[in-house]
C-alpha cells in the first residue's frame, strides 16, 4: 500500500522540467542537489525525533525512580528516631539527597539535549556546505555552458568619437539631507 508520502517522495521533477531549458542551468543538477537537501531535512528530522523518543524515555524512567523513593522513604518510619533534632536531621538529609539527585537528572538530561542539538546541527552543517560546494560547482560550470558563442567573439573596443554612457541614475539624484531629530 502506498502512501501519500511515498508518492511524494518517489516524484520525479526532471520528468516535468525536461522542456525547461535556460542558458547555463543544469536542471538535472539543480534537482540532484535539491534531493540531497529534502534527504538531509528528513534525515535531521528522524535523528531529533529519536532523540526526543531518548529524552521522553529517560525522563518517564526519572520519574518512576523518584516515585519509588518517595513510596519507600514514606514507608519508612520516622518515628524510630528519639528526637525532634533527629527527625529534623533525617528529614534535612532526604531532602538534600532528593535535590541533589534531581539536580543530577537535569543535568542529564540537559547533556542528552545538547548532544542531539549537536548531532542534528552536524548533519545539517554538513549538507549545508556541500549544497555550497555543490552551487559553486554549478555557478562555475555554468558560464562555459551559457556562452560558448561569446567567448569565441572579440569584445568590442567602444569607438573614440563615440559618447561614454551616461552616468547611473543613482548618481544623478539630488543628495538626501541627513534628518534632524
Amino acid at each position: 500500500m502506498t502512501t501519500k508520502l511515498d508518492s511524494l517522495l518517489d516524484f520525479d521533477l526532471t520528468k516535468y522540467m525536461a522542456d525547461f531549458k535556460a542558458p547555463g542551468v543544469n536542471v538535472d543538477a539543480l534537482v540532484s542537489t535539491h534531493k540531497k537537501n529534502i534527504e538531509a531535512m528528513t534525515a535531521a528530522n528522524k535523528l531529533a525525533y529519536e532523540s526526543f523518543q531518548t529524552i521522553a524515555r529517560r525522563q518517564a524512567e526519572i520519574l518512576r525512580q523518584g516515585l519509588e523513593e518517595v513510596s519507600s522513604v514514606s514507608a519508612a518510619p520516622i518515628s524510630d528516631l528519639s528526637s525532634v533534632n533527629d527527625r529534623i536531621a533525617q528529614q534535612t538529609s532526604l531532602v538534600k539527597d532528593a535535590f541533589e539527585k534531581n539536580l543530577s537528572n537535569v543535568k542529564e538530561l540537559a547533556e542528552l539535549l545538547i548532544k542531539s542539538n549537536n548531532e542534528v546541527f552536524d548533519l545539517l552543517s554538513a549538507r549545508f556546505s556541500q549544497s555550497l560546494e555543490e552551487l559553486k560547482g554549478q555557478l562555475e560550470a555554468a558560464p562555459k555552458a551559457a556562452t560558448p558563442a561569446a567567448a569565441a567573439a572579440p569584445a568590442e573596443a567602444p569607438a573614440a568619437d563615440e559618447p561614454k554612457a551616461a552616468a547611473p541614475a543613482a548618481a544623478k539624484a539630488p543628495a538626501r539631507k541627513p534628518a534632524t531629530v
